[in-house]
């Protein structure tokens, strides 16, 4: 059952598992799709050389070949089914030619009567697509209908849907999991009638499985029908005008369901465990009696057979009304009708079984329909047949019903009488344990890392019987993937989202500002659904959006759309990329420059004698003396030359080993200060990164970059200190961006994702050894793009010598 949890007094409760004329898409830093970032967040995905062909492309080749098409990433077999158990009967996979005689795809056209249930726990996405049958442009969109089994046949049939802001064609083969030649899943009221069971299977395939259909709400499917935006409403605490909303709804064409809790609080959206073991045992043994009961029935003669459909009862309980509870319902009309002199409010519904109705008032057979005439049964087409279509009276639908979903084409209010022109802006982002997934406001010292995304609302709406200056938007978060997913264990996170005010900055809001500021508008709740959405009216101004999981630290994807009645703006805040001063880099030439006249100032020295070359050289030399022993006044200092000196040699260089010689004896010296010293790998980095050189590197360095290191080293022990209240010699993920930001460094959401992979534990903590080595590959980097921006406009441009150099070395 989706979880709510009040925004505003959270409890810690356990997770539980549209066309529009303007649209706009801005990739998240969090989140982005392209790039370098793309491919280290994706660096354990198999890597795709070739781009998968097209249904047209693959449909030619099989008639070309006279083959019929076999789908290789969702083969026939129990890969396909279930992942969490094995199944215990062998299905056996028959394209519809082996199932029936006369297979058809369409039959006197797509509807509502054509979805019957099988035996998974799919309701939701069956209540859908009955839905979707009733927009027939809608319904084309998703099954393109020049797909047949006689003209032109290849095995080969293609579906398309709507996935977090771009429409995706899934194409797929025509085999169907059967068991006595009776399909075990989705089938059409006809035999030989197979849409249904196709698009069933083109979903499962979109998702991995078909048991990773067990289990949702119908907003979901609703969406991925047609790129629409959902409405929620307990049906207890709707408005006053629901019915004028339903009646809205219907009137525009958008998708809607409603559902009925259990007592225990289970509803058709969760997806309990459930023994596949036993649901198969059922519908084995239910299969058989049906096959008996088949048996007494003569249907010679008849060109099409019904389906024998399964009711399944793994979830689901029947009450004496008819009506099922935990199960999902398409609302499929909204009328009245003149009884006894009296207008009366009626709804229509369809069970997705294709069976088992609601028995009571204004049901197929009860005696209201006596006192209504012929034209108007006709016009509300009555029917008095056991197809899982019924009437039932507004007032007994809101007593027994108690969620209602809407999936609106376009985020039009749907209590106001007029259609009105909405953009849209998408924004892409990603909760990264650690960095930034920082959990809802009861976390304040985390709840800032989240993404933040700036809404700008621009002009006023258009109404002139409002008299406040109000903007009206809909703001919708979706999280990704999350039922793809499940196979490894994963589960929809709680989600929702809050609104501040904000003004004068574009740089990532700070963990203080929402210690002083309160909202100014937030989601109702914290839910676990796939997407919560919600309408604000608030005065034009600028203002973040935070959306957050519940519990920080929780990974995933997610996508940000805000729909605006006026011109609006709605972008990622983020930080510019930039560090504080950074130093010119040392090149090789400069380096052993410096070391040579060293060497030159001590040996003249002992000659005793001094050229008009010597005397520059020494001038020079005495200079960087001078300039030293400023740096010389500290007994740690004139301990770290004796020390370098002596480890150096006659090179007055020296390597990684060395390197961490001296700086864990010095680190060892700081009492107060709880590390194990640097490892040798750290110190090879900080080699390689002072060691930016071209065209070729010594993997040593001298006293003046030992020097600017240290004192580096230095100013970023303190900070880290600052950050290590606890004294454990470790830093927070979290606590990194301002560490980082101390530092003079500003970077995007991006980069501190990538420094919490690398740096990070398992604990998500920072040690003084891998902290360092961050900080100095910051530097270090920052100093080499900036020596290759010559022009200073912030591009570089490296042959793949340069980049490979650049790379592999440091």
């Amino acid at each position: 059952m989706p979880t709510a949890i009040n925004a505003a007094v959270a409890q810690h409760t356990a997770a539980g598992s549209v066309p529009s004329t303007t649209a706009g898409t801005t990739e998240g830093a969090g989140g982005g799709t392209g790039g370098i970032y793309s491919a280290i967040i994706s660096r354990n995905q198999p890597i795709i050389h070739v781009k998968e062909k097209t249904y047209e492309e693959l449909h030619k080749k099989c008639l070309e070949k006279n083959i019929l098409y076999e789908d290789p990433d969702f083969p026939p077999n129990e890969s396909s089914l279930f992942y969490s158990q094995k199944s215990p009967v062998k299905f056996e996979w028959k394209r519809p030619r082996e199932i029936c005689e006369n297979p058809r795809f369409i039959i006197g056209g797509a509807n509502r009567t054509d979805i019957c249930q099988g035996e998974l726990g799919n309701c939701w996405f069956l209540a859908a697509i009955a839905c979707l049958t009733l927009n027939k442009k809608l319904l084309c969109r998703v099954i393109p209908h020049d797909q047949s089994f006689i003209q032109n046949y290849a095995g080969i049939f293609h579906f398309q849907f709507w996935r977090y802001g771009d429409w995706v064609d899934v194409v797929i083969d025509d085999c169907l999991p059967t068991y006595n030649n009776q399909l075990v899943f989705t089938k059409s009221s006809q035999r030989n009638e197979f849409w249904s069971a196709l698009l069933e299977k083109a979903y499962a395939k979109l998702h991995g499985s078909y048991e990773a259909l067990k289990g949702g709400n119908t907003t979901e499917a609703m969406e991925d029908f047609t790129g629409g935006v959902t409405e929620f409403y307990e049906i207890k605490d709707a408005p006053k005008d629901i019915y004028k909303i339903m009646k809205h709804a219907i009137d525009r064409g958008s998708l809607m369901a409603s559902s009925i809790d259990d007592d225990l609080g289970f509803s058709y959206g969760s997806a309990p465990r459930s023994n596949i073991g036993e649901l198969i045992a059922r519908m084995v043994k239910n299969q058989e009696n049906a096959q008996m009961t088949q048996s007494t029935v003569d249907y010679q003669g008849m060109e099409e057979r019904p389906a024998w459909t399964i009711v399944p009862m793994q979830y689901e309980t029947r009450m004496s009304c008819g009506l099922v509870k935990g199960h999902a319902y398409s609302v499929t009309a909204v009328e009245e009708v003149l009884f006894k002199g009296e207008k009366i409010r009626l709804v229509r519904l369809r069970n997705p079984w294709g069976q088992v109705e609601w028995n009571g008032a204004w049901s197929d057979k009860s005696e209201e329909w006596d006192s209504v005439n012929e034209a108007e049964k006709i016009r509300l087409q009555h029917k008095v047949v056991e197809d899982g279509e019924f009437w039932i009276s507004f007032k007994d639908f809101m007593r027994h019903f108690t969620k209602l979903e809407i999936c609106n084409l376009t985020p039009d209010a749907l209590e106001v009488d007029k259609f009105q022109t909405w953009t849209v802006s998408v924004n892409e982002g990603r909760w990264v344990r650690g960095c930034s997934a920082g959990g809802c406001r009861n976390y304040p010292d985390t709840f800032w890392t989240n993404p933040q995304y700036r809404l700008k609302l621009l002009e006023e709406d258009d109404d002139p019987e409002d008299e406040e200056v109000i903007c009206s938007f809909l703001v919708a978060l979706m999280q990704k993937n999350r039922r793809k997913e499940r196979k490894l264990g994963a589960n929809l996170y709680t989600i929702g989202f809050a609104i501040y005010e904000m003004h004068g900055t574009k740089h990532h809001l700070q963990k203080d500002f929402f210690l002083y500021n309160a909202s100014k508008a937030r989601s109702k709740t914290y839910i676990n659904m796939r997407e919560i959405s919600e309408r604000f009216r608030l005065p034009p101004s600028e203002y973040v959006i935070i959306p957050s999981t519940y519990d920080p630290h929780q990974e995933g994807e997610f996508i940000l759309r805000v729909f605006s009645e006026k011109r609006s703006l709605s972008e990622e805040v983020e930080n510019m990329i930039e560090a504080e001063r950074p130093l010119p880099i040392i090149f090789v030439s400069d380096r052993a420059n410096s070391n040579k006249e060293l060497t030159a100032d001590e040996n003249a020295g002992k000659d005793g004698g001094k050229t008009q070359a010597d005397e520059k050289k020494v001038s020079a030399a005495n200079g960087r003396r001078s300039s030293t022993k400023a740096h010389e006044e500290s007994e740690e200092q004139k301990q770290f030359r004796n020390i370098f000196r002596q480890i150096a040699g006659d090179d007055m260089e020296i390597n990684a080993e060395e390197l961490r010689n001296v700086l864990n004896n010095v680190v060892k010296k700081h009492k107060d200060l709880r590390s194990e010293g640097f490892e040798l790998e750290s110190c090879r980095s900080m080699i390689a990164l002072m060691d930016v050189s071209f065209p070729d590197g010594s993997g040593k360095i001298n006293f003046d970059e030992f020097r600017h290191l240290w004192d580096k080293i230095k100013s970023w022990q303190k900070i880290f200190k600052r950050y290590d209240t606890d004294h454990s010699g470790t830093i927070n993920s979290y606590e990194m961006r301002n560490a980082v930001n101390d530092a003079g460094f500003r970077l995007n959401n991006q980069l501190y994702d990538i420094i919490t992979m690398r740096y990070a534990d398992k604990n998500m903590n920072i040690d003084f050894d891998s902290f360092i080595c961050c900080f100095v590959r910051l530097d270090a980097m920052f100093r080499a793009f900036h020596a290759f921006d010559k022009d200073g406009d912030g591009i570089i441009k490296l042959n793949v010598l340069e980049w490979l150099q650049l790379t592999l070395y440091a």
